[in-house]
């Protein structure tokens, strides 16, 4: 016996839904199963990374932290790493993602207030005290001065005794990214994507297990893209990193294996797990058969993945919870290798220690209870979930070639190319909402009066006062001569063009801060105004 599908197929379809509300074998049209899909563990890699996934190895829990004064986080990371979490995630504030120090005018007000204020090595030695390097693998989320905190974070593990061949952990380092949507750019591009060369050409030879750039479409997708253009920029800026790094001198299969990569999980379920398995289906084939790799590790796109923080709400903010827990599912349906759940109230001030627990409870009961873990790539062979992956290739596929026709990335970004594309679809969406096209609980529609009715976690003035303090002292008391020096080889350098890792290191451990680094620099590469007004 047959049963006919309830919904009437002659009504209007909901946002992103076919007009046919089922799928069938029909509409995958000349779809090569075997080649598309294959079994997990297996090129195209639609399937998953590797064979086992979840059922041997759980994803790992890192749980994005950081907030106030390093002492301050320092206190946060070991409280998450007591309660289960399995490797550290370091949020800065807004003076450190601008590669300003702490006691400069521009910086007053904003230090510690959404991250922790990371001003010089003192500042990094203090927030890992106590905390084994060679033990525990850390993920940096920043980008202009990426290549500074990467040599603060390996003169720390050096006084650690740890070498640097054992430090693990990521660098979000992905500048360009920057340029379409987050605006957290200082020099130009062609410089910014320079020093991140840097980094990928020294850790291939020094931090053989750091991941270099994680090349992240969360920013863009937060700004405003549809996942199919966060899909598309995101490869095509991974492309960009590769291109460069050959064009260094660099074997792509010596790094290719290290670049990670960095995606935002929003509520339409479906649609999220169906980018996530496109999205290793087109990296395996544009790593094969256009930059030539051999390795199967660097044909591999290996993931982290977010919660979608423009989705959380102020109103109502316990509805936040239950957004999470479905976009983690979906994070993990589609076979991410690691995973931060946002906290309830992040729209309302930095997590608090209960919102932040919580979080990482979601992703404990979706490991341990939910029983997902037991099956590799449930959906994949549904004819929806298949359909849908195929749709969000092509239209990926199809904004890569439009990017390639101008001249790749950098000449995309002289055009306004990317902004211009994440305002048209954010615009899109907004009108979507605005007409309650697109119901959004508690926001257009079940509403409620009053106030959130949570506690939230504020930065008081004294966290600010106190890091200015601390910075004025270390400015005062290092060594005059070595600093000068080492400043000096930093501006020689980058005139002649050479890595620039070897100088930043040399001077952190001369206690060279964020802000005198980045100023340096800047003498020579200049600064970014931010481009054409498309």
């Amino acid at each position: 016996m047959s049963v006919e599908p309830s919904a009437d197929p002659s009504s209007p379809p909901v946002d992103g839904a076919d007009t046919k509300p089922w799928t069938g074998p029909e509409d995958l049209g000349s779809f090569d199963a075997p080649e598309a899909l294959g079994v997990p563990g297996s090129f195209p890699y639609t399937r998953g990374p590797h064979r086992t996934m979840y059922r041997e190895r759980l994803w790992t829990m890192r749980q994005f932290a950081g907030f106030g004064s390093a002492d301050d986080t320092n206190a946060r990371f070991k409280y998450l790493l007591e309660h289960g979490q399995t490797g550290l995630s370091t949020a800065f504030d807004l003076p450190t993602l601008m590669g300003r120090d702490s006691d400069d005018p521009l910086s007053l007000g904003e230090v510690g207030r959404c991250g922790v204020a990371i001003a010089s090595l003192a500042d990094m030695r203090r927030l890992f005290d106590g905390i084994d390097l060679g033990a525990v693998s850390t993920s940096m989320t920043i980008n202009a001065p990426a290549a500074i905190l990467l040599a603060f974070y390996i003169a720390v593990g050096q006084e650690q005794g740890v070498p640097t061949e054992k430090l693990r952990g990521t660098l979000q380092n992905d500048i360009l990214k920057e340029f379409h949507a987050q605006n957290e750019y200082v020099f130009p591009p062609e410089p910014s994507v320079k020093l991140v060369i840097d980094t990928i050409e020294y850790c291939t030879q020094h931090l053989p297990q750091w991941n270099t750039v994680s090349i992240s479409g969360y920013h863009i997708r937060e700004a405003g893209a549809t996942a199919a253009e966060e899909l598309a920029f995101t490869l095509a800026d991974g492309m960009a990193y590769t291109e460069k790094s050959i064009e260094r001198g660099l074997d792509v299969d010596a790094f290719a294996p290290r670049l990670s990569f960095f995606f935002d999980v929003h509520n339409d379920f479906l649609e999220e797990i169906a980018k996530l398995r496109a999205s290793r289906r087109i990296w395996s084939h544009t790593m094969r058969d256009r930059f030539k790799a051999k390795s199967e590790r660097s044909l591999l796109l290996r993931m982290h993945c977010q919660t979608a923080g423009v989705s959380l709400t102020e109103q109502q903010p316990m509805n936040n919870v239950v957004r999470v827990a479905y976009q983690a599912m979906a994070a993990v349906l589609g076979g991410t290798q690691s995973l931060h759940t946002n906290s309830m109230d992040e729209t309302l001030a930095l997590p608090t220690e209960t919102a932040a627990k919580l979080a990482l409870r979601t992703q404990q009961v979706l490991a341990h209870e939910s029983n997902v873990t037991q099956t590799v790539d449930p959906l994949g062979g549904s004819f929806f979930m298949e359909k849908m992956t195929n749709e969000i290739e092509a239209k990926a596929y199809a904004i890569i070639d439009q990017i390639d026709a101008m001249g790749g990335v950098l000449k995309a970004i002289d055009r306004g190319f990317f902004r211009r594309r994440i305002a048209e679809s954010a615009h899109a969406e907004q009108k979507r909402i605005d007409a309650k096209d697109k119901i959004i609980v508690g926001v257009n529609e079940f509403i409620e009066d009053g106030p959130p009715g949570i506690d939230t976690l504020k930065i008081s003035q004294d966290t600010e006062d106190e890091q200015v303090r601390r910075l004025k002292e270390l400015k005062q008391s290092r060594d005059a001569k070595r600093h000068e020096q080492a400043l000096d080889r930093l501006k020689s350098d980058a005139r002649e063009g050479v890595n620039l890792m070897p100088a930043l290191i040399d001077a952190a451990e001369a206690d060279a801060t964020v802000g005198e680094m980045m100023a340096t620099m800047k003498t020579v590469f200049g600064s970014y105004d931010g481009g054409p007004e498309w």
